[in-house]
């Protein structure tokens, strides 16, 4: 007897094939059921998303049988299934290509026969008996904790640089794993170069249920390692499992809390294929998984931040999530609530250093580092680091402290220019400047990959006299070399400057290595991008500078501002994380626009008055999280082509008829228009109801599918949309 199944299959959000397929089986099989499939000419995984009932004889004619089952591996659970089938709606993209991108690769290409042989490999389990952590965790941390397990909404722990957040996931994932045998727990980063360190941290603790049970999931595993992870954490065997974004989706049968680290982010927001926001969807995840659990028995989420996302804080004031608030550094002696800043009186400022005039910090709460803000408009012309800064630099070498140069741009110099003829280093094929990389004498581009040799005089009117223009980190790496040539360290030394970049930790293992000489103090001075400047937990450094900030303040993107202050937010945490330096510690910002008032709050270290102006400009503006948006991209040879595809689509729909509630813009060219020789142009669609854009986003699919079959953009157009995008 024949047995029809609706299979999902991997293809893109805009092919023929836009949901399940219909094929035939021999024998029954379970939803969720992973099956090899004849698809076309191939033969593909797919997984059975459900058991359908039909007429016999019609659909034994119309189908074709599935070649076999991944027998031996369980069926993937409901919840996965109803995640999945939510992330595909909600982002506008295929059932199947979010089904499949959620599996391992390695797996997606494995037949019955090579699974099997997998699954046969031997899993040790080493777990002993629960064992107390021993730490002494702060009043803050203990109010915390008590506050997560009384309430049973999403949790936005609002801590300050080096508060003891982790050791708040530690403490609640060690009782989610105590009370229940089977539980699984998943603690999410936003980068790979999180993930050791932290993965290092939760192995020790929880030594105790072997170290087989705490895995790992990110894209800088192997193939083979991925799988593993995935395989251990489907079959409940692992219970901590450590991943990047992409663990959102991972199959985890029996999971009961999610800890999203630095949920502020945007590294959590996918950036191709299904452009899913990984924290949004720990939050839905953590609802499915509550409804599908047993009667008593929930999953919980926690999002943890010291500069939360704006649209996470404003859960909070509207009562969807519960705010844990732990404001001091551990180790410090000071108590302030979160809102100090803005009751308590002026407190006294450290003096600065000679040379300069600053606007001093007006706060230092919680052990938190003092704060100083170098006006550029009166230090000397083209100064790159301004004399009172050099000379704190200097002091703390002098010391035997660590020091962290703040620039987030790589390269030698953004850009290499001829004076006489006007001549820049632009890429032939972006709309965008090649990059001068010193260290191998190469123009670089950094959207495409494009990279020459730098010419020997400039390729328009053959002048030599070519100069780099701006600053990249491995240029300020040299410029403070020669700055602090005749600074000794404590032991008589020449001063030990170090950069970690994209550039620096290209190879295997190189970010590790670097790390472990910051760590072990063989470095004085760390120049580097945003890499280093959040995450990390550098005991010895007790100064931060952000050498040129000010880029972002004057954005097109209305999300700049608050990227930029989390990422200050951020840097300044560096900087006395050891309690025996806290006092010292400082951050120093070196601006144009001094009395911006992102500054005054960043000085006072007062995340909720940033916040709240914030959050007050956006209401007024109707945009996130009070407005609801998505960009819908397209990309083609010419860019008339791609913006006419796109305004001919907005066309083709009675907007003001059929969706009020909905604005769509005329299309523009993107930032940076071109890539690749590939023009790119996007719409802006927003409405103040988010179920009304998506009601609309879904009507509009055909619509888009439709108009790239006309004769002016057939096979000459790619189109996507990106739901609840990051910057605009």
């Amino acid at each position: 007897m024949s047995h029809w199944l609706d299979v999902v299959v991997a293809a893109p959000a805009h092919s023929a094939i836009a949901g399940p397929l219909t094929y035939q089986s021999q024998s029954p099989l379970a939803d969720g059921t992973l099956v090899r499939v004849p698809l076309g000419r191939r033969e593909v995984l797919g997984v059975v998303w459900e058991n359908r009932e039909g007429s016999g004889d019609l659909l034994e004619m119309q189908t074709k049988s599935i070649a076999g089952a991944l027998v031996g591996l369980d069926p993937l659970p409901a919840t996965w299934r109803k995640l999945v089938g939510f992330t595909a709606a909600y982002y506008q993209r295929s059932l199947g290509e979010v089904a499949l991108a959620a599996l391992p690769p390695q797996l997606r290409d494995m037949t019955a026969v090579q699974l099997a042989r997998r699954l046969k490999r031997p899993q040790t389990d080493s777990s002993h008996e629960q064992r107390p952590s021993g730490v002494e965790l702060s009043t803050q941390q203990l109010e915390a904790l008590a506050g997560f397990e009384a309430d049973a909404r999403p949790a936005l722990l609002f801590g300050a640089t080096g508060s003891g957040k982790t050791e708040v996931y530690l403490h609640a994932a060690e009782k989610v794993l105590a009370e229940d045998p089977a539980a699984q727990v998943l603690v999410m980063v936003p980068e790979i170069n999180l993930t050791p360190q932290l993965q290092a941290r939760f192995q020790e603790r929880f030594a105790h249920l072997g170290k087989e049970r705490v895995v790992s999931l990110h894209s800088g595993l192997t193939p083979a390692q991925r799988l593993k992870s995935w395989l251990s954490a489907h079959a409940g065997h692992a219970r901590l499992i450590l991943g990047t974004r992409m663990a959102i989706l991972a199959s985890m049968p029996r999971l009961r809390l999610i800890v999203v680290d630095e949920e502020h982010d945007p590294s959590y927001k996918q950036q191709e294929g299904a452009r899913y926001s990984a924290r949004d969807l720990a939050v839905y995840r953590a609802k499915l998984e509550t409804e599908e659990a047993g009667e008593g028995e929930v999953c919980k989420v926690m999002l943890g931040s010291a500069t939360p996302s704006l649209e996470s804080w404003q859960a909070t004031i509207a009562g969807r999530y519960q705010r844990l608030s732990m404001s001091e550094r551990v180790g410090s002696s000071t108590i302030s609530s979160e809102d100090a800043g803005r009751s308590a009186g002026p407190p006294q400022a450290r003096p600065a250093p000679s040379g300069g005039r600053e606007l001093h910090a007006v706060s230092k709460r919680g052990g938190l580092p003092l704060v100083r803000g170098v006006d550029m408009n009166h230090q000397p012309k083209h100064a790159v680091i301004a004399p009172p800064l050099l000379d704190a630099i200097a002091q703390r070498v002098a010391r035997g402290e660590q020091s962290l140069i703040f620039l987030n741009r790589r390269g030698y110099a953004p850009v290499l220019a001829c004076h006489d003829c006007g001549w820049k280093s632009e890429c032939p094929h972006c709309s965008a400047y090649r990059v001068f990389h010193k260290i191998d004498r190469t123009l670089r581009c950094h959207h495409c990959g494009f990279t020459e040799r730098v010419p020997r005089a400039c390729p328009s009117c053959g002048n030599i006299d070519i100069a780099p223009v701006g600053r990249g980190t491995e240029r300020l790496e040299e410029h403070l070399a020669e700055l602090l040539a005749g600074v000794k360290r404590p032991d008589g030394g020449a001063v030990r400057i170090a950069r970690i970049d994209a550039d620096t930790t290209r190879l295997k293992g190189a970010l590790e290595s670097q790390l472990a000489s910051v760590h072990s103090g063989e470095v004085d001075v760390l120049v580097g991008t945003q890499m280093i400047a959040k995450g990390h937990d550098f005991r010895h450094i007790t100064l931060v500078a952000a050498i040129n900030p000010d880029g972002a303040l004057f954005s097109s993107d209305f999300r700049a501002p608050e990227r930029l202050f989390s990422l200050l937010m951020q840097a300044a945490g560096r900087a006395g994380r050891d309690a025996k330096h806290s006092e010292a510690s400082e951050m120093w910002v070196q601006t144009f626009h001094p009395t911006h008032p992102l500054f005054a709050a960043l000085k006072a270290h007062d995340y909720p008055k940033f916040a709240d102006q914030q959050l007050a400009e956006r209401q007024a503006a109707g945009m996130s999280p009070f407005g609801y948006s998505a960009l819908v991209r397209a990309e083609a040879k010419e860019q008339s082509v791609a913006q006419g595809f796109l305004n001919a689509a907005a066309a083709a729909v009675a907007l003001e008829e059929e969706h009020p509630q909905v604005m769509a813009y005329p299309a523009v060219p993107m930032m940076i228009q071109r890539v690749a020789n590939i023009e790119r142009a996007q719409m802006l669609v927003e409405s103040s109801s988010r179920v009304a854009l998506q009601r609309f986003l879904s009507a509009w699919q055909p619509v888009l599918f439709e108009t790239r079959r006309q004769d002016g953009f057939k096979s000459l157009v790619r189109w996507a949309v990106d739901v609840d995008p990051i910057a605009i």
